[in-house]
């Protein structure tokens, strides 16, 4: 049941008797100060608050949602305060530096017009040549990610090569010290070892030195191609490590990504064999993995002067007994190249063919 109305208005008036009458009459001027004037203000303040309510009693769901899981929401903007003042700190600074720097920034804005019209211009020059370049870079690229350990290795070994032929280098004529430094011999080691021409054209196809012409070269590779533990050529292209392969080495790219195994020609002392296929049925030069050879009788390589009529090869020789192999592969034995040799041999005999020969 409501309360009495009687005992309701007694209560007022006991209320308003025990407000002075002079501060209910500042609070009445204020009240009227406040709001006077502002009827229509506070109707549709109360409008809207009323139609507020209604719509949000109609999407009561929806916000009974939010008020459910806003509680994770606001844990996140509290585990990462840190983050945030940190954020707020680094902005502070560099507000702070802009603020220090403001010639500078204006500097900026106001040359940054020009400079962009000059790119621009740029931009439009390079234009002919840019894609070109684009493309080049982007078939470079993949070859540096592939040799990134050479490079990094070749980064950090190349100044402290330098830094000790600089240091073995210094001039120390006439100081005293136990080490004298790097020092230049030019002793004449003529044929030792002597020149690599396994895997190289034979003597009949190579080309005369005083042509000035330029053909093309013929199709495959040529390199030194004796065994990879060979002492003669050891930094030839058949040892080249495989970038892809480790523990694989081989002449060419195409070799090291392949199946395919490096085979020497021979055991690495001379030339043997057909001019265009060795004994062990490899061609000279060298086809890709894949290729396949040239028919049977084709020369690889055309030959630059007619062949002469005796084939001709160099080769090395034993000075103890006076043996050497042959172009066809057999050994021969000459004795006046021997130690032993009775007669004495001058330069003038070297250049005569042996007696009854």
């Amino acid at each position: 049941m409501p309360p009495d109305i009687n005992s309701l208005l007694d209560a007022t008036n006991r209320g308003l008797k025990a407000i002075p009458g002079d501060d209910l009459q500042t609070v009445v001027n204020e009240a009227y100060t406040a709001v006077g004037g502002l009827g229509p203000e506070l109707s549709r303040f109360i409008k809207n608050g009323s139609k507020l309510a209604i719509d949000s009693r109609a999407a009561l769901p929806e916000q009974l949602n939010v008020v459910d899981n806003v509680a994770p929401i606001l844990d996140t903007q509290t585990d990462t305060s840190d983050s945030v003042q940190a954020w707020a700190s680094n902005l502070a600074q560099i507000t702070k530096q802009l603020q220090d720097h403001d010639q500078a920034v204006r500097g900026i804005i106001t040359t940054g017009a020009g400079a962009a019209e000059e790119l621009h211009q740029l931009l439009d020059r390079v234009k002919p040549t840019l894609p070109v370049l684009a493309a080049n870079l982007a078939s470079v690229a993949p070859v540096l990610v592939t040799y990134r350990p050479d490079l990094e290795q070749l980064l950090v070994l190349v100044p402290q090569g330098i830094a000790g032929v600089q240091a073995i280098s210094v001039a120390n004529k006439g100081t005293r010290q136990a080490y004298k430094g790097g020092y230049l011999s030019f002793n004449l080691n003529a044929n030792l070892p002597p020149p690599c021409t396994t895997g190289f054209l034979p003597a009949q196809q190579q080309r005369v030195p005083s042509m000035v012409d330029y053909p093309d070269r013929p199709a495959g590779d040529l390199y030194c191609r004796v065994p990879q533990d060979s002492p003669f050529n050891v930094r030839g292209a058949r040892n080249i490590p495989c970038e892809t392969r480790p523990g694989k080495r081989a002449p060419t790219v195409k070799m090291c990504e392949s199946d395919e195994e490096y085979v020497p020609l021979n055991d690495g002392m001379n030339w043997k064999g057909d001019p265009n296929a060795t004994l062990s049925g490899q061609g000279i030069p060298q086809l890709p993995p894949g290729t396949a050879p040239a028919p049977a009788g084709t020369p690889q390589a055309p030959a630059a002067v007619p062949p002469p009529a005796s084939p001709i090869a160099v080769t090395g020789y034993d000075p103890a007994t006076g043996t050497y192999v042959g172009p066809d592969g057999r050994v021969y034995t000459q004795s006046n190249l021997s130690e032993s040799a009775t007669k004495e041999k001058t330069w003038q005999q070297l250049l005569l063919p042996p007696p009854g020969s």
